[in-house]
């Protein structure tokens, strides 16, 4: 046990949390994230934009969320904006929590969608907390070629 550097336990008797431990709770500036722990994971809600030779797809991981509270947009003619959030749940004062790690608050984020994308027929649909965005492409004109003949 002497081998542990004394700055991960400076107090006897407490036992060191490596997922807790904020390295920078110290310094005369704001935590290491912009955001708090408990929303830090909601905020960055990760979304997966793929290609299909039909359509730009994109999928958001959304748990707990109803279709109600998620907003999907179409603004500044190619911008897709997907909006949303989960409000925290309400203490009752008999209640005793113990660990609060379930992420809650608001979460926006925007696309800037290609020249081909029909934004007239944008679809999107919920279902076991995935959202599913389907923009359509349009397909792309083949320029016409025409043979010009060579004189000379």
């Amino acid at each position: 046990m002497a081998m542990i550097p004394s700055f991960f336990d400076n107090r006897r008797g407490t036992i060191f949390d490596p997922f807790t431990w904020d390295p920078f709770k110290d310094f005369p500036f704001p935590s290491s994230s912009l955001v708090s722990h408990d929303n830090s994971a909601f905020v960055n809600t990760r979304i997966d934009w793929k290609e299909t030779p039909e359509a730009h797809v994109f999928k958001a991981d959304l748990p707990g969320l109803k279709k109600e509270e998620v907003k999907v947009e179409i603004e500044d003619d190619r911008v897709l904006q997907i909006s949303g959030e989960r409000n925290v749940e309400r203490e009752d004062k008999n209640d005793t929590w113990h660990r609060v790690e379930r992420s809650s608050g608001k979460f926006l984020r925007r696309f800037r969608l290609p020249e081909n994308a029909k934004v007239d027929q944008v679809r999107a649909s919920m279902e076991n907390g995935v959202l599913t965005v389907t923009v359509p492409k349009e397909e792309v004109k083949k320029p016409d070629v025409k043979a010009i003949k060579i004189s000379g």
